[in-house]
């Protein structure tokens, strides 16, 4: 498959080819391959199918991961559909860019990942901030969907709605001073060493078992890019803004196609009793609701085996002729 580049003009992105990358290749992790978008090397991988035709999935890792996070999910996957996961610009091994992050950013950089590699409609799979990217990407670009999938799907308004108003002043002086470079950086050096990150990571998953080398390696590896201190306070204060996402009640009303949301009833980053998510049904009907009773957070590489499964089930039910 044809790699491309994107070349800037004044308003016009026009893609040029080049020949893959070479970067090491688990075999869990499929063909791994770069892509220059806007300049930025973006990392992705494609794990072909013994079901070419079948409906392509997208997968689309959350906040401080990467494509490697799904490595207990895309050759699974593969066997019924051909799958794709890339980085989403700031986190793996992409670029750490000195740019505005967002997730109206991610949803650009995927929608053009798809019409220039896909080129057909996908499933979208995300987790965490990758659901917010997934879902506002089926909102705005039906063509490129068929229908999608988040394991939790984070509101930043909700959190913003649940913090009293006279709170808000002192919250965001207090977001923006821990999100300064000038604190970031030398927390970056203290914690980015595998061993460190392990309580961080071991609040993400039900059973700390799961948080093995390779894990711990994943979250590790970036910290030590050039930039990287830069890109995550940018990141952070991002996260923090009120122009970070839309709102997901505006947006899930403007989603056309169905949707499962799947939901740890551990997750103890984004608890459902907090995040509430059986009002995001009252938005989109197509949205069906499935709560866990295993895993936590990170219940996508916790418990992949029954995951992928649902994962699977759904799309063959939701879409017999195509899968």
């Amino acid at each position: 498959m044809a790699l491309a580049n994107y070349s800037k003009s004044s308003t016009i992105l026009t893609p040029t080819l080049t020949s893959p990358s070479l970067l090491p290749s688990p075999p869990h992790l499929g063909d791994l391959r770069h892509w220059r978008w806007r300049g930025w090397n973006i990392p992705y991988t494609y794990v072909p199918s013994p079901e070419p035709q079948a409906t392509p999935l997208i997968l689309i890792h959350g906040f401080g991961a990467s494509l490697g996070h799904w490595r207990h999910n895309l050759v699974p996957l593969s066997q019924q559909h051909p799958v794709y996961a890339l980085d989403l610009l700031g986190f793996g091994d992409s670029t750490k860019a000195a740019t505005a992050y967002g997730v109206p950013l991610w949803v650009e950089q995927v929608f053009d990942f798809w019409r220039l590699v896909v080129r057909r409609p996908a499933v979208w799979v995300g987790h965490s901030i990758g659901s917010l990217v997934v879902v506002l990407t089926a909102a705005r670009y039906p063509e490129a969907t068929q229908g999608y999938v988040t394991i939790t799907l984070p509101d930043p308004a909700l959190r913003r709605a649940l913090l009293p108003s006279f709170l808000r002043p002192l919250v965001g002086a207090v977001e923006h001073l821990f999100t300064s470079p000038l604190f970031l950086t030398p927390l970056l050096w203290l914690i980015r060493p595998p061993e460190r990150l392990r309580t961080w990571a071991g609040i993400a998953y039900e059973d700390s078992e799961f948080v093995d080398e390779e894990l711990l390696n994943l979250f590790s590896r970036p910290a030590y890019d050039p930039g990287a201190a830069g890109a995550l306070s940018r990141l952070a204060r991002a996260a923090s803004a009120v122009d970070f996402c839309p709102p997901m009640s505006e947006v899930l009303q403007e989603v056309s196609v169905p949707g499962l949301l799947l939901w740890s009833k551990g997750d103890r980053m984004v608890p459902p009793k907090l995040a509430r998510p059986e009002q995001f049904g009252q938005h989109q009907p197509k949205l069906k609701l499935e709560e866990l009773d295993y895993g936590g957070h990170c219940v996508h590489d916790e418990a992949a085996p029954q995951i992928n499964a649902i994962i699977l089930n759904w799309v063959a039910s939701q879409f017999p002729q195509r899968s």
